[in-house]
Formats: C-alpha cells, structure tokens, sequence
C-alpha cells in the first residue's frame, strides 16, 4: 500500500513542487498520475520510489516512513520498484542481455539464475532473441520494451512509469501499454505517469489528477 498524506516537495530556491497532495494506491492496483507538463508528475514518482523525500507530509511504503528512512536503508527499498523512464536510460555501449541483467548483478543474483531471469524478462517483452543485439540497433517500441524487461526482471512489487509511451507511434504505445496492463493482471501494482487522455479513460484505473503541484478531484 502506498498512502501519501499531505505531501509537498519544496526544492532550493523556493519551487513547490508539490503541496498538501493525499492520496492512497492499494496493493496490486493500477493507477495513472496525470496533469499539465510541470504539473508535478516526476516529482511524485521520485516521492514514491524513495529517489527523492518529502519536505513536508507523509509518504508511506508499505509500513515504512520514506522520510525517517536511514540512508543504509533506502537501496533496499528501492528494490521493491522497477523504473521506466521516457528516455529508457539504456546503457548504449552494452548489448539487451547486459542492460536487463545488470540489476540482478547489482544485487548479487548471478550465474544460472541471472540467465533464467534475463531470459524470462525478455521473453515477456517480445525480444527473446535479442540477447546480443545492441540499443541503439532497436525501434523506439523495442527500446522501451528493452527499459521495462530491466525494469522487471528483478520481479518488483510496485512497477513505475514516467511517460513510457511519450516518444512512441500509436501502434507502439499500445503495445506497451498492453505491456503494463499484463503486469497488473498478475498482482504488481502499476503506476503510470501520463497525459493521454484516451488510455487512462479506456483503461478504468485509478487516475490522479495534478494542477500546478496540487491534487484535484
């Protein structure tokens, strides 16, 4: 469960970010945060992957205080997350196996079973076969689906997406999108940052709506 009370982001020089922002998203559910560009939309995915705290209000993970978290402890929780940014954030000087496993190498999953991972994660994004096949080789929709095998291989609780489907052609945003809705269906809770009218109507999930870093209903 992921519960924010009251939350605002201040950053230096005195941008609000956010402010008095409540909402919660219980666990396995799917839910769109959505708003004008600069509504506050990255910020409050950062808030919820514990990237970024809160400078005033609560935001809770599970049980967990993301504010009191001691330093030490924030890589753990950060392990219950997979992260997709619009700008994939792929490594260019390494093939699709190296991108997806370098997660489980980070937290010391290896060998054999790094392989079964790596193998799995791409086979559910359609690009078993790829394993050597080079980023910059790929499609936009490929390389957006090489960014969420990475993301997911790690098999994360909560997957989050910051306008996945932003720099895509219709037939690939829903392809992706079709990506996402398959990884709700088995349990993961699911939020998506986006401006598209359409999916989020079509879709039926949770929306949260933001106007100049404020909730609104």
């Amino acid at each position: 469960m992921i519960k924010f009370d009251q939350v605002g982001k201040l950053y230096p020089g005195g941008y609000e970010a956010l402010r008095n922002v409540s909402f919660e998203i219980a666990k396995g559910e799917l839910a769109f945060v959505t708003g004008h560009s600069g509504a506050g939309k990255s910020t409050l995915l950062k808030l919820i992957a514990a990237i970024e705290r809160p400078t005033a209000g609560t935001v809770l993970i599970g049980n967990q205080n993301v504010a009191k978290l001691r330093p030490a402890a924030i890589p753990h929780m950060r392990r219950k997350f997979g992260l997709v940014f619009q700008d994939h954030k792929l490594l260019y000087d390494r093939n699709v196996y190296d991108n997806v496993v370098l997660p489980l190498h980070i937290n010391g999953i290896l060998g054999n079973e790094a392989a079964k991972r790596v193998r799995a994660a791409l086979d559910k994004v359609g690009l078993l076969g790829k394993e050597k096949a080079m980023p910059i080789t790929l499609s936009g929709g490929e390389q957006q689906r090489l960014a969420i095998a990475r993301a997911v291989v790690s098999r994360p609780s909560i997957l989050i997406a910051d306008e996945p489907t932003g720099n895509l052609d219709e037939t690939y945003a829903a392809e992706i999108m079709n990506l996402f809705y398959a990884f709700h269906q088995v349990g993961v809770t699911v939020i998506i940052a986006s401006h598209d009218a359409s999916t989020i109507a079509a879709s039926g999930a949770k929306v949260l709506r933001l106007d100049h870093g404020a909730m609104t209903s």
